[in-house]
């Protein structure tokens, strides 16, 4: 089975249809959250997520956007978009957001584990090995896909060793894929990175493909309209920032 894993779409759908190009057909789509915030086009990437998604789990800007939680802990750009958001979404979708479940999420019969955050608290960040370790620890399956971060890569453990995981790229213009083999001695947390608005200072969205059957993660990393993406942030009122910073990447 090949799974699309993505997270942290937040509203670009020039981002998504990148992604959903270049990957093709696969037999389910994992959404680690973030399906919402800071872009302009929620109720399109809704609706398309709506449609493909096979399983998913709620991320923060979810969990705002449907006044599930208080925006007062986001800072003053994070905070102007869940409001809009809020504003912006259409009834039925507003729904189906606050609906998103709590993860961690099993696929049926697959060892992994899905999450916006962290094993251990939906919103905790893993920057870090230290940040890692508990999670790795305390994980009830080998694999765990997790977003949150925006930064595409992950952690492994082999018995006593500790790694980062970063994929290599030759580009920084181009698409390009990088391919982990997964080890049955190891266990994994990894994150596909943001389909929408990446921060490990690689402008491309990104997202990976999980072989059940190859035991292979292919990360990818994808040129997309973000011309298109930053007019629609402009032409919608929202922060600048929001705007500029997908050129860096940051």
């Amino acid at each position: 089975m090949r799974a699309l894993v993505l997270s942290d779409i937040h509203g670009s759908l020039e981002g998504l249809e990148a992604v959903l190009e270049a990957v093709g057909t696969v037999d389910a789509v994992w959404d680690l959250g973030d399906v919402v915030g800071y872009g302009a086009s929620p109720n399109d990437v809704v609706e398309k997520m709506r449609s493909i998604g096979t399983l998913h789990v709620r991320g923060n800007h979810d969990r705002v956007a449907a006044s599930l939680s208080s925006s007062l802990n986001f800072n003053p750009v994070a905070r102007a978009a869940a409001l809009w958001t809020q504003e912006a979404l259409s009834p039925e979708n507003m729904e189906w957001v606050r609906e998103m479940p709590h993860g961690p999420v099993q696929p049926e019969g697959i060892a992994v584990s899905l999450v916006h955050g962290s094993p251990l608290d939906e919103d905790d960040y893993i920057l870090s090995v230290r940040d890692a370790w508990a999670p790795l620890q305390q994980m009830t399956q080998p694999i765990t896909f997790f977003g949150h971060t925006h930064v595409q890569g992950g952690f492994i453990q082999q018995g006593t060793a500790w790694r980062e995981l970063i994929p290599e790229y030759r580009t920084r213009d181009t698409a390009e894929t990088w391919e982990l083999t997964i080890s049955p001695e190891s266990r994994y947390l990894i994150n596909p990175g943001s389909a929408g608005q990446p921060r490990d200072g690689d402008w491309r969205v990104a997202a990976a493909v999980y072989d059940t059957e190859a035991s292979t993660v292919t990360f990818h990393r994808l040129p997309y309209d973000i011309i298109k993406a930053q007019g629609k942030i402009l032409m919608a009122g929202l922060p600048d920032r929001l705007a500029l910073r997908l050129r860096d990447g940051k």
